[in-house]
């Protein structure tokens, strides 16, 4: 268990230094393109100014846009209940309990936002309380606050930050590529690399980020397990969201990664491309872990 928490760990840090490396050799490239070294800081510059919006105001954003509302205390006895079933998992965990919001969807699905865990959230489908029982629960719920207590709720931001990013200076580059060619545009390998840098830098660090984020869900899981002491719990409830066929309504592709599995469970493709890992592979992994 911990040998593979460690695992992740260490994995996640190298696709994130190599993520920012990715980026200063963008900046530089299409600074000897165009013959100007100031876009690079300002690629640096960019990342930052994002990163800082992000940081204060992404957990509210991502709340808004997924329809998220808080639960009703009064008069349903099932959001009371997950309440209490966070508030306990919390101290287990050493946490500050999250506030909890509630997705009013049948389809069953959950996530955690926020920029550090004295300011996180975590969002549930009206679908996953009526669909799983108490064990499968918190496991699910586990698997979120163990998200919270890797502070990647924090790492998304970034991530998610730094591929926006890319997409805006790549874009931003092949217009300029059509208006008026760089000076040094009599050096064909620079020509060349500049190119191909400019159409490829989007997906090359999308596959990066998809990466990123397939290892952070394997943590989790990991680090639920250890904090349930009891795996099976989430692997049963990954097989019966692995079962469900609803599609989360209010989904995109923007937020699909911070959810425990692909909201757009209908659409298949490669492992490379996915948010997620398999499914199978999950439930496999859980259910091989000794505790």
């Amino acid at each position: 268990m911990y040998k593979q928490i460690a695992q992740n760990r260490r994995k996640t840090i190298v696709l994130m230094f190599a993520f920012i490396l990715f980026i200063m050799v963008l900046g530089w490239v299409l600074g000897l393109y165009f013959d100007n070294i100031f876009i690079l800081p300002i690629a640096i510059l960019l990342s930052i100014s994002m990163s800082w919006w992000s940081y204060f105001n992404g957990d509210k954003a991502i709340l808004a846009i997924s329809g998220a509302k808080l639960p009703d205390l009064e008069n349903n006895l099932e959001h009371r209940k997950l309440v209490h079933l966070v508030e306990n998992l919390s101290i287990t965990a050493g946490l500050k309990k999250p506030r909890i919001y509630i997705i009013n969807d049948v389809s069953p699905n959950a996530f955690a936002t926020g920029r550090d865990p004295n300011h996180a959230s975590i969002a549930v489908t009206s679908g996953l309380i009526k669909l799983l029982n108490k064990t499968e629960l918190e496991g699910v719920i586990a698997h979120e606050l163990s998200h919270i207590k890797n502070y990647d709720i924090l790492l998304s931001t970034i991530v998610i930050t730094l591929l926006g990013t890319v997409v805006l200076i790549s874009d931003w580059a092949l217009r300029l590529q059509f208006t008026s060619r760089g000076k040094n545009s009599k050096n064909y390998i620079i020509v060349l690399t500049a190119l191909i840098l400019a159409i490829l830098s989007p997906l090359i660090a999308r596959l990066i980020y998809l990466t990123i984020s397939r290892k952070r869900e394997y943590l989790a899981d990991a680090s639920a397990a250890l904090l349930t002491r009891y795996p099976e719990g989430l692997a049963s409830a990954l097989q019966k969201l692995q079962a469900d066929s609803h599609r989360l309504k209010l989904a995109n592709r923007a937020t699909a990664a911070l959810y425990i599995v692909n909201p757009f469970k209908q659409i298949k493709v490669s492992e490379l491309f996915s948010t997620h890992p398999p499914i199978e592979k999950r439930i496999q992994t859980l259910n091989n872990m000794n505790l």
